[in-house]
């Protein structure tokens, strides 16, 4: 990966959690304390470093906010900040950086510097207005000790937006994610086709379980293990959603209204595996998801695999010319997947 792909790869997943964390407190700005939220969160070295010092986001979101009152105290000012609720960052607008924190993400892309979210943890580190410091003693640590700790955790592998492996005939993208929950109850989620809205953003509701060639609509429900998960091999009937979170119209062509969900694997708390298909499409190409879990320092290592097949023919003529705007999509797909996966534990209080 280029600096400048790892470096607007690193601004857009911080800048859209950062945000949504903003959000929570009814802010429309995000600043330096955002940032440092984002950077716990974040599945790149700095977020391990931080999480391998005890910080969650629970305790993060505390030490902010202790932080902010003791600012309002120091003006003299008798308030009680108002209580943070849910992440409302997708039905609101006009979110930005503040300044300040704009001009340090952008120092951690200049040259020399690795453009990544480690690179964005050391200017914080460095910045001079002092807050970086009292978050972190309000945590029971200190800048320096953060550092020696991101000097000590090893480098990923380079990073690639789409995985170079690909069958024939398919595009397959992987991305890895860090999620604030335990993995039992982030595969529960990823395993219960009723919550397949909650992290697949195209997909409105879900009907009851059908079986074979019947894809009709229906409200019968499948046969489920006590844990939630359906069934390896049940399909269920999905409905494109028809609002932005806004409550905006949406609008879906017709053939692209319906999609199938099939449930191809189930292992519990390791592995779970959909395909998708549009039965209203000629073609029917299916979208496999892949997710596989593994539990680390203060929640799951997540794993996510989209594996996209392309047309046959001579329409494979095309493919190679239209490769760099499908892996650029996939790369897209990806984000927002892992992101809503994350976000569904990040509502409201973690711990």
């Amino acid at each position: 990966m280029s600096r400048f792909t790892r470096f607007a790869a690193t601004s857009q997943s911080l800048s859209l959690t950062a945000m949504e964390e903003a959000s929570r407190r009814g802010l429309r700005e995000a600043d330096l304390e955002d940032l440092f939220l984002a950077l716990v969160l974040s599945d790149q070295p700095a977020g391990r470093a931080l999480r391998e010092l005890g910080i969650t986001i629970g305790s993060a979101r505390a030490a902010v906010e202790d932080y902010q009152k003791k600012q309002i105290a120091s003006l003299g000012i008798t308030a009680s900040l108002p209580p943070s609720g849910d992440i409302v960052f997708h039905e609101t607008g006009g979110y930005e950086w503040s300044k300040r924190a704009l001009k340090l993400i952008e120092r951690a892309g200049k040259k020399g510097r690795t453009a990544d979210a480690d690179a964005v943890l050391r200017e914080l580190l460095d910045e001079p207005s002092g807050l970086i410091r009292e978050l972190l003693g309000g945590l029971g640590t200190t800048p320096s000790a953060v550092l020696a700790e991101l000097d000590r955790t090893p480098a990923p592998a380079p990073i690639a937006l789409v995985a170079p492996t690909r069958r024939r005939g398919e595009l397959r993208g992987v991305n890895a994610s860090f999620i604030p929950a335990p993995v039992d109850e982030v595969w529960a989620l990823l395993s219960d086709p009723a919550r397949v809205p909650e992290w697949e953003p195209a997909i409105g509701a879900i009907d009851g379980f059908t079986t074979g060639a019947d894809l009709a609509p229906t409200h019968a429900k499948g046969t489920q293990p006590a844990d939630g998960a359906g069934p390896a091999g049940g399909v269920w009937m999905a409905h494109a959603r028809t609002t932005h979170p806004d409550g905006r119209p949406l609008k879906v062509h017709e053939k692209f209204r319906r999609r199938t969900l099939e449930l191809l694997q189930a292992e519990h708390g390791n592995h779970v595996a959909w395909r998708f298909t549009y039965p209203d499409v000629d073609t029917r190409l299916p979208i496999t998801m892949i997710f596989d879990l593994a539990p680390t320092k203060g929640g799951t290592q997540l794993s996510t695999t989209m594996a996209w097949s392309t047309h046959q023919g001579w329409r494979s003529i095309l493919s190679p010319v239209l490769h760099p705007l499908q892996r650029f999509l996939i790369w897209i797909r990806l984000f927002q997947i892992s992101n809503a996966i994350s976000r569904t534990f990040r509502h409201g209080h973690t711990e």
